[in-house]
């Protein structure tokens, strides 16, 4: 049995990576590829605990510090229970948000040091990663409207000032231009089904996945 993949869906908020997740899946799953979709800060019993502390109260209710070390909590949680089977048993896994949202909100926009996370992913990841990132790219504004139109309570991210947002896309798109062997930048203000053939195409190209 070939070992799986790992695939990590990365941007702001409401960027469309819960369409591309489903649209991805959907795709490797006619091609007879198994996939599992998951989530961070989630995707197990315990990581959910932490992200319902994680997204709920005040915009102020943790420290950058304090939130990194509960989404590392949860994010070794969801390695060792969920991702590392699944990969082991030969899925596809596609994650919506790994550890560059970690870089991004508690690192570049939020005030910790890039050294900082990196030593504390270091500790927890001991190496494990992605093998593919697709970053998806959208104004802020554009991204918030779209979680307003959802209907649903706003998250303590979501309520954050916009210049939180706006350092947020910056972040994303630095990630992507400093690791461009494993992440790719998608234009999140495209049509979905144009989001999901662009991903699709590049996945082909780097996965060996067919289109």
């Amino acid at each position: 049995m070939s070992k799986g993949r790992f695939i990590t869906l990365e941007g702001g908020e409401g960027a469309g990576k819960t369409t591309l997740a489903k649209a991805l899946s959907s795709a490797l799953e006619e091609q007879g590829v198994k996939t599992l979709i998951t989530r961070e800060p989630g995707g197990t019993p315990n990581a959910e605990a932490l992200r319902n502390l994680l997204v709920e109260g005040e915009t102020d209710r943790w420290s950058p510090l304090s939130e990194t070390l509960l989404l590392y909590a949860a994010r070794v949680d969801h390695v060792e229970r969920l991702i590392r089977p699944a990969l082991d048993q030969g899925l596809w896994v596609i994650c919506d948000r790994f550890s560059d949202s970690t870089r991004a909100y508690q690192g570049a926009a939020g005030g910790m040091s890039t050294a900082q996370i990196s030593e504390i992913d270091a500790a927890c990841m001991a190496g494990f990663g992605p093998d593919l990132t697709f970053i998806v790219d959208l104004d802020p504004e554009t991204g918030l409207e779209r979680t307003r139109q959802r209907g649903e309570g706003a998250t303590r991210f979501e309520r954050k000032p916009a210049a939180f947002h706006h350092a947020l896309r910056v972040a994303f798109l630095d990630i992507a231009r400093d690791s461009p062997e494993r992440c790719v930048v998608l234009d999140g203000a495209l049509p979905a089904d144009q989001v999901a053939s662009s991903a699709l195409a590049v996945l082909a190209e780097r996965l060996g996945a067919s289109q």
